[in-house]
């Protein structure tokens, strides 16, 4: 069998994606049992100033043994505590999407049903209230969460932003460090096995080739021209997210970082803030259907909050999947196609490698293996699909024709029952590998102003008083935690503050 299993792995593509890939393969499988090469261009960016992880990306600092305040230091990061979304649901509405619980658990139903109860009863509060992360965003505080279990402090989890360059700087020093080799030449040919049509060797640009038992594609949905040629078809989510360009810039930051990135609707899309240590990269994703790319780096030029860093540079999306994620001895890794509103593109990264070494060909390319890869990686995208679909659908703005068409997206299957359940009693279906939990599809759906006409009966177990003193010293326990917290900007100086040059 050691002679039949996967030797060699060539990655394609630059940037954190395809670093962060070499990294875990290389940690995991150790040099003298795999060689990894990462076929890096020369010329090319990755476009995106920023890079946000969600927190999932825990899990990789520890099977690396990354030190979190080493990592934040030198990508010039912070802490992400989630996304602040303003003029989603109508303009001037206002919410936070946070990594953390809606409450806590009081009797035999989740939280919010309680929370329900009470506003039919006319007893109104503000659910983010609830939420110990939501409230610490709010108040510009960042701690790591509690480890006692009874504190409202440990209910909620973290992420980062990085610099994006910095990142990927990090994760290939780590990946030499490891083995890895950088072969720094541009793909030139793909030449094919004529028995079966696998994938046989790589002819770079210099005339040299390069063969490698498996090839990984890290440049991105449809991918490179191999990835294109191999599995053709690609199922296109254009009709569901709008959103197929971004334009983004840095610029000068003049207050202290927040602990969340923003989001802003906009009349043919959205502008992210991401904040990092001395700048904040300012994106602007929109659709090319209802405004042009010189329109659109205009007003990215005019909403910058502080002096342009950068000229703006331009990224095309295409929303979608590819029809096999594995097909033969070659993967299509990481989500840079879907929309980047819920920062989801390393985290695809992530559990792509993970699946891989989870489905590690037992013979070399077993069928069983890849049809399982595949199934397990299209489910969850179409998750994380329907999650992002659900920002565009749930408008009440008619204001621009952009949001006149997001109203009348005609949505997936998955996603009308789930949103029909949650109006008729407030219940959220769960599916199969869902990466957002329940919190965070009530934090959307309350946020963009989606109202469930009753609640689970269950919670009439508990009488109005019962509810009300509970909630209230919830909300109090929240306060007087979040107040004890360094603020933000704080906690960077004293444990990860970077070195910042002139310009910064």
């Amino acid at each position: 069998m050691a002679l039949d299993r996967v030797q060699s792995i060539a990655i394609v593509g630059a940037g954190a994606a395809a670093w962060l890939a070499a990294a875990t393969l290389a940690r995991r499988l150790k040099a003298g049992f795999c060689d990894i090469r990462v076929i890096e261009s020369p010329q090319e960016i990755t476009n995106a100033f920023s890079e946000a992880a969600l927190p999932s990306f825990h899990r990789l600092n520890n099977l690396l043994g990354i030190d979190e305040n080493d990592l934040v230091l030198k990508t010039r990061g912070t802490f992400r505590l989630g996304a602040k979304f303003k003029d989603w649901g109508l303009s001037g509405d206002r919410y936070f999407h946070t990594y953390g619980s809606l409450g806590a658990k009081l009797d035999a139903v989740p939280f919010h049903h309680y929370w329900i109860k009470l506003r039919k009863a006319g007893i109104f509060s503000d659910i983010e209230e609830y939420s110990t992360a939501t409230v610490a965003a709010k108040n510009n505080k960042f701690a790591h969460a509690s480890l006692d279990r009874n504190s409202m402090l440990s209910l909620y989890s973290y992420g980062y932003h990085f610099h994006a360059e910095l990142l990927a700087a990090y994760l290939r020093e780590y990946a030499h460090a490891h083995g890895v080799r950088r072969i720094a030449r541009n793909v030139a040919q793909v030449q094919f096995r004529g028995a079966d049509g696998f994938i046989d060797a790589l002819q770079l640009d210099d005339g040299s080739r390069l063969a490698a038992d498996l090839f990984i594609d890290c440049s991105g949905v449809p991918g490179t021209v191999f990835g294109q040629r191999l599995t053709g078809a690609f199922e296109d989510w254009g009709h569901w997210l709008p959103c197929d360009r971004a334009v983004g810039a840095l610029c000068a930051s003049s207050s202290e970082p927040a602990p969340y990135s923003e989001s802003t609707a906009q009349s043919a899309g959205w502008l992210m803030r991401t904040p990092l240590q001395g700048c904040i990269d300012c994106t602007y994703v929109y659709s090319s259907r209802h405004i042009s790319d010189d329109e659109a780096a205009a007003i990215l030029r005019r909403d910058l909050p502080g002096t342009a860093l950068t000229e703006p540079r331009l990224l095309r999306l295409l929303p979608g999947r590819p029809a096999r994620f594995w097909e033969k001895n070659w993967i299509a890794l990481g989500g840079g196609a879907l929309d980047r509103l819920e920062s989801t593109g390393l985290h695809l990264v992530q559990t792509g490698i993970t699946r891989l070494l989870t489905l590690f060909p037992v013979q070399r390319f077993s069928p069983p293996d890849i049809e399982e890869y595949n199934r397990l990686t299209t489910m969850e995208h179409e998750r994380i699909r329907d999650f992002l679909i659900l920002h565009f659908k749930a408008t009440q703005r008619n204001d621009s024709a952009f949001w006149q068409h997001c109203r009348e997206l005609e949505i997936p299957d998955t996603l009308r029952a789930k949103i029909d359940l949650f109006r008729r009693c407030g219940r959220v279906a769960m599916l199969d590998d869902e990466h957002f939990g329940e919190d965070s599809w009530l934090t959307l759906l309350f946020g963009q102003n989606l109202e469930p006409q009753d609640y689970d009966p269950l919670a009439d177990v508990l009488d109005i008083q019962e509810v009300t003193v509970a909630l209230s010293r919830m909300r109090s326990l929240i306060k007087e935690g979040v107040d004890t917290l360094p603020t933000h900007a704080n906690f960077i100086d004293k444990h990860c503050p970077a070195e910042l040059g002139a310009g910064w």
